[in-house]
Parts: structure tokens; C-alpha cells; sequence
């Protein structure tokens, strides 16, 4: 019989009839198949491998015996923050700066290859579990059962999104398989299984305690970098510091009142004796958030060098990074209005109706406010005067000529537009960009990106370092040779601010040793020069070159020219305003409707849903009848 193919009338398959038999094809596949896997060994189970470490927790039951060891932030924020979730029913442990001896141990059990804060971090972790087992004479199980660490995670471009997984490979190195590390994502929260019987429970409480905690310690960084180059008896500012972090540290452990803590810290700061005529140059350190962070081994103490060279730090506070993450939300909200019907991506809109937007601004601009008041209000409590939190708006306005907003990792953008804000408003005398050898989101913009800046901005003194755990003496041989640059520019603007104002250095310094408001650690002069001594004589001056009366005429002119502008702007203000308006407003209009028709369309789709959920359920019930 010749072969053949035949369908049925629904167009499936028939049997071929072949050589007088018929033969099946799928059957044919599916035993050919089988003896392949039989052959090749695959005709077993497939055993598939899982990470038993993921997703590791511990309930409510195992409270009292749990220590939560936190890291990661400066020592200060690391401090308060232990204290805080002390307060709130917790037992933590922070552990200390990571040293060379981390260095190490992570090195020793982590991967080859990973950027030196993974090594610093993972080893400190490992290193300070190791100390329990063989100075206190722990079994592994015991510290597996004891302990859990709680840090921070992410899914950036660069090795920090694969820190966990070291922690997890060099735990069970180390002989600690099956210890618990407690993710935090940048989105999504706490990895760890939900219910009733979660141990830490993630409510208001917990929060606002890590809140309080971030923010005091950005007030007690800022007063110290502030401070302490100009302190006349050396550890001074060190031993005030220390005072004011107890008296905040026993009010969040105590949950008592933190302004009340912090309108106690400052006489303690207030205390401080410092000599605000001496010309030392101001360097912003900007980069990589953990090495710009860390106050160890792992960026070579790098602020404290820079202070014993005779510089002022001008650090980045956490409550920056906070304004950023804020700002990212409102950028991406506004870059994807006009997708929201159709756009279900990680940070989409999709599925959020007509409101989903507003929404989204409304937190973005709220989050801003709040993390600006709250700061505010904590700095002016403890004494911080004159600290302003970078406009986020405007760093993304004036960097985006050089650097895409919408490229992230790292600090993204945030590093162009803080050089280029340093040199244009006169900031700090000189920007210094750390970060880990090979880092790749900060190198790039470090070595690439900032030199079109430092040519199209003549003067400006950019520094951009790497930290490789075992390169100090060439980082600070690096350092050193820009410094010096930034301490003549600071003397020349000293020496140019004492010549623009008709005053002597001893004509300052004697007004200073007789005036004890202008004298106070706690005292900030208005911002006209890069330096805060060239600040400093700015706003003693007057008062020693001027009488009284000409010191209020000058007020009453200047209140008078800036009330005089501001009159001739409002105009032109309004006018702006009202023509922007009016061209905005077809589209303005159109998106109105846009979003008057999804919401009906939303509102009828959920009523015929309940409706055929209702039927559904009558249904149901008339059959169990």
C-alpha cells in the first residue's frame, strides 16, 4: 500500500498507513524520546538545587532570644539607629566600622573578582561571628540560632546587588549555613514570609524609630564636620559628640521626647572652643555611597585624613539620598504619564486609573517636604544652623546637559550636578569623587563625564580617587597633591574677603574674642565665599568698620532694592504664569478628559465584575440547595 496522509474532518491526524501497518507519529516521537533519555541517563527525577538561606526569618516566639546585628551607615547613624530599635522591643547589636582585618577575612571566603565594599562589609559580618565562636566559646548552631543580620540590598548595575548572595556564600564558608540575613530592597521591603507570627514586625513604630535615628545622626555629622577642624583643643568636638549621641541614644531607647534630647544636646555642642580665622580649604566628598559613607578602613579614613591635612569635609547626608529616591519617583511618574493605560512595568502606572499620577507627585513632593522639615527642625533643636539639603530639581536641571537623569546606578546625576553646583554658587574650594576600584556606575561618570566639566569650567579642582583595600599610601599621595591646590585657593579667598571688606585678620579675631554669639561653634555665617572663614569676615565687617546707624541704613536699603525687585518681577511672574497657561491648556484639557472617560470606563468594568461575581455566587447557591 503506497504511503499516504489523511485528515479527518476536523483536521486531526489520521494513521498513515505504511508498508500495509499504520503507524502512530506522536507515539512514535514520544517513544524515541524515551529511549533517548534512557540512553543519555535523563529518564530519572530531576533534582533541582534551591538556596536554603533565601528567605530566612524568624517569628514572634524567637524575639527574646534574637540579636539583630545591623552596618552599613556611619557610626553615628549605626549607633542611633540600634538605639531606636531597642526602644521598640527589639535586641540589636551594631557592629563596628570595617577594618582591614574584614578586608581579609572577606577576601578569604567571598567570590574573586567583587569591588572592595563587598569584601569589607561581608568579612566584617563573618569576622565578627567568627569572634563569637572562638572568644566566647559558641557553637555554630548557636550563633545560627542567636543571630540574624539585617542590611540593605538592591538591583542596581553595578556588585551591590549580588552582596547578599556573598554574605550567603561566605556564611556557609565560614561553617555558619542556615544564618539568617534579613533583605531590605530598594523596592518591595522586607524579604520574609508575612503572617501573624513574623518576628519583626514592620509597623509605624518600627519605622519611625529608623527615621529618627537616620536623622539625628546626619545632625551630628554635620555639626562635626562643621566643627572640628577649627576646634582649639584637639578631641574636643569628639568628646562633645560623643555626650550628645548617649543623651540622644537613651531617648530613643526610652522612647522619650527626641527634641527635648536634641534641645539638651545643644549646650553640649555649644561647648565646643573653636577659631573660626584660621583659612582652611572646603573639599565635598562625593561619590560612591558606601565609600563616601564609611568612616574606616574601607575609604582609608579618608575624612579624618583630610582634616589632619588642614581641611574642612563637606559630607553628603543620608537625608540627601532620601530627597533622591523622592525625586526619582516624580521623574519617572511625569516621564510616564502619557502610558498609564498601558504601562505594567516595575515602576509603571498600569492599572493605577486616571489618578495614578497625581498620586505618585503628590508623594514625591510630600516625601520632599517632610524629610526637609523633619531635618530642619532636628538640626535647628540641636543647633545646626544654616545646613540647606540640595535641591534635587535643580542638580537634575543642570546636570542633564552632561548626564541623562534616567541613567541610574550609583549616585547617577547626582555627581555631575554637585561639581558643577560646587564651582558655580562656590560651594567648596574642591570636589572629590571616592569610590571602589573598578566601580563601574561612579568610574564611569568619575573619569569620563566630570572631565568635560572640569574643561568647560576653568578653576575647578576635581579629585577622583579609587579605594582598593591596600592602596592607601598611593590614595593619600593622590589626595594630597590636590589639596594643595584647594588650600592656596582657600588662602587667596581669605586674603581676597579681608581686602573686599577693609578689615585685618587681628581686627576679625580680636571682634570674634569679644563677641560671644559671632564666637559660638554653633554660629553659621550667610554663604558668599567657598570657605566659611571668608564667611566669617563677611558678616563681621560691618560691625567693625560700620557705626550702628549705617549698619540699619544698609539693612533698610537692601530690604528696600529686594522688595523693589521683587514688585517689578511679580508683573512679569504673573504674566508668565497666565501665557503658560494658556498654551498648556488644550492639553491640559484633553488629558482632563482622558481621564474623566477611563475613570467611567474603570468604575462600569468593576460594577459588571460585582455583578457577575453576585451571579456567580447566587448560582452557587441555588446548586448546593
Amino acid at each position: 500500500m503506497s504511503n499516504q496522509t489523511t485528515f479527518t474532518s476536523n483536521g486531526t491526524k489520521k494513521k498513515l498507513p505504511v508498508s500495509g501497518q499504520t503507524m502512530d507519529l506522536d507515539a512514535e516521537l514520544a517513544k524515541f524520546e524515551a529511549d533517548e533519555r534512557k540512553r543519555l541517563g535523563l529518564d530519572g527525577a530531576t533534582e533541582h538545587w534551591v538556596e536554603e538561606m533565601v528567605g530566612l526569618g524568624f517569628k514572634k516566639s524567637e524575639r527574646a532570644k534574637i540579636t539583630m546585628l545591623i552596618g552599613g551607615l556611619t557610626l553615628a547613624h549605626d549607633y542611633l539607629i540600634e538605639g531606636a530599635l531597642k526602644g521598640v522591643g527589639y535586641n540589636v547589636q551594631m557592629l563596628d566600622a570595617p577594618d582591614n582585618a574584614a578586608f581579609q577575612v572577606g577576601k578569604e571566603f567571598g567570590n574573586r573578582g567583587q569591588c572592595n565594599p563587598t569584601y569589607f562589609t561581608v568579612g566584617n559580618l563573618v569576622q565578627y561571628l567568627i569572634m563569637l565562636r572562638e572568644k566566647h566559646g559558641m557553637t555554630n548552631q548557636e550563633v545560627v540560632d542567636k543571630f540574624v543580620f539585617l542590611t540593605a540590598g538592591a538591583c542596581g548595575p553595578c556588585r551591590f546587588g549580588m552582596y547578599v548572595t556573598e554574605y550567603r556564600k561566605a556564611l556557609r564558608d565560614a561553617g555558619f549555613d542556615g544564618f539568617r540575613v534579613m533583605l531590605f530592597q530598594q523596592t518591595g521591603g522586607l524579604k520574609q514570609a508575612t503572617g501573624d507570627d513574623v518576628g519583626l514586625d514592620l509597623n509605624p513604630t518600627f519605622f519611625w524609630g529608623i527615621v529618627k535615628g537616620m536623622i539625628a545622626g546626619d545632625v551630628i555629622n554635620a555639626y562635626g564636620y562643621r566643627v572640628r577642624p577649627y576646634e582649639k583643643v584637639k578631641g574636643s568636638t569628639d568628646e562633645a559628640l560623643e555626650k550628645a549621641k548617649k543623651v540622644l541614644y537613651d531617648a530613643l531607647e526610652n522612647r522619650t521626647n527626641i527634641m527635648a534630647a536634641l534641645w539638651k544636646c545643644k549646650p553640649i555642642l555649644a561647648g565646643v572652643e573653636v577659631d573660626k580665622t584660621i583659612a582652611k580649604p572646603k573639599v565635598s566628598i562625593i561619590g560612591e555611597f558606601w565609600a563616601m559613607t564609611t568612616e574606616g578602613d574601607g575609604n582609608y579614613q579618608l575624612q579624618r585624613f583630610l582634616e589632619q591635612e588642614g581641611a574642612e569635609c563637606d559630607i553628603q547626608l543620608v537625608a540627601a539620598w532620601l530627597l533622591y529616591t523622592l525625586w526619582e519617583v516624580r521623574n519617572d511618574a511625569n516621564e510616564r504619564a502619557n502610558l498609564r493605560e498601558m504601562d505594567f512595568a516595575k515602576y509603571g502606572l498600569g492599572g493605577g486609573g486616571p489618578l495614578a499620577v497625581f498620586q505618585k507627585m503628590a508623594i514625591s513632593h510630600g516625601g520632599d517636604f517632610a524629610v526637609r522639615a523633619l531635618f530642619q527642625t532636628f538640626a535647628h533643636a540641636a543647633g545646626l544652623y544654616g545646613y540647606k539639603l540640595a535641591d534635587m530639581d535643580k542638580i537634575a536641571s543642570i546636570s542633564h546637559e552632561y548626564y541623562n537623569n534616567d541613567l541610574r546606578g550609583g549616585e547617577g546625576h547626582m555627581e555631575v550636578g554637585k561639581l558643577i553646583l560646587n564651582v558655580v554658587n562656590q560651594k567648596a574650594h574642591m570636589t572629590l569623587s571616592v569610590k571602589p576600584f573598578g566601580c563601574m556606575p561612579s568610574a564611569g561618570v568619575s573619569d569620563g563625564v566630570q572631565s568635560a566639566i572640569t574643561e568647560k569650567f576653568p578653576g575647578t579642582i576635581f579629585c577622583p580617587v579609587e579605594t582598593s583595600g591596600d592602596g592607601r599610601v598611593n590614595f593619600y599621595s593622590r589626595v594630597q597633591m590636590y589639596l594643595f591646590k584647594a588650600k592656596q585657593a582657600a588662602q587667596n579667598e581669605y586674603e581676597r574677603a579681608l581686602e573686599e571688606h577693609g578689615v585685618t585678620k587681628e581686627q576679625v579675631q580680636s571682634f570674634l574674642e569679644s563677641s560671644p554669639r559671632f564666637r559660638s561653634p554653633l554660629y553659621k555665617a550667610a554663604h558668599h565665599y567657598a570657605g566659611n572663614n571668608a564667611d566669617m569676615v563677611a558678616a563681621v565687617a560691618p560691625y567693625i568698620t560700620k557705626t550702628r546707624s549705617e549698619r540699619w541704613r544698609e539693612r533698610l536699603v537692601k530690604f528696600a532694592n529686594g522688595s523693589k525687585d521683587a514688585a517689578q518681577k511679580t508683573p512679569h511672574v504673573v504674566v508668565n504664569l497666565f501665557q503658560t497657561a494658556v498654551k498648556e491648556a488644550p492639553a491640559v484639557a484633553a488629558r482632563v478628559k482622558e481621564d474623566l472617560t477611563m475613570f467611567r470606563e474603570m468604575r462600569a468594568e468593576k460594577k459588571r465584575a460585582a455583578a457577575n461575581t453576585n451571579a456567580v455566587s447566587t448560582l452557587d447557591a441555588a446548586a448546593e440547595e
